[in-house]
């Protein structure tokens, strides 16, 4: 996929596509305010990621696995994943809590992607937040 990149945003990971992304997440919000439930938003950001034919997935399960036995101990769904590179995870509420976030990162630490893209479309002002965890990062990271 090519993207136009307007400014500097070509040296970020998967920067190009984040940028056209935060661009139709905006679009999404003037269109539809901060009013409607999550769903709606949902919707309406496919809409867009469809017209642009950017390639996209809903609703994406992944599951968690014991780092000891390997077994699944349970499983998440991604909102959507974009050309197989960044996680969006959409959200409708008045105010966005830490948990929101440090759930993000988890997705990243459990799955091959590392930008995520945490939008909350119903607070006050369109709350944008870009995610990075590199799996250089995460493996080498001391808990």
């Amino acid at each position: 996929m090519n993207y136009q990149v307007r400014n500097k945003h070509r040296n970020l990971i998967h920067g190009e596509l984040t940028y056209t992304l935060i661009g139709l997440i905006y679009d999404v919000r003037n269109q539809y305010g901060n009013g409607q439930k999550e769903i709606v938003y949902q919707n309406a950001l496919a809409e867009k990621l469809g017209s642009k034919n950017i390639t996209h997935q809903r609703e994406v399960v992944i599951t968690i696995a014991s780092e000891d036995t390997g077994k699944a101990l349970g499983a998440y769904r991604l909102d959507f994943v974009v050309d197989n590179k960044v996680i969006i995870e959409t959200k409708a509420m008045k105010f966005t809590p830490q948990k929101i976030e440090n759930q993000l990162f988890d997705y990243l630490k459990h799955t091959p992607y590392e930008v995520g893209l945490l939008v909350n479309f119903a607070s006050s002002r369109l709350y944008i937040k870009r995610v990075i965890l590199t799996k250089d990062y995460a493996n080498n990271r001391s808990c």
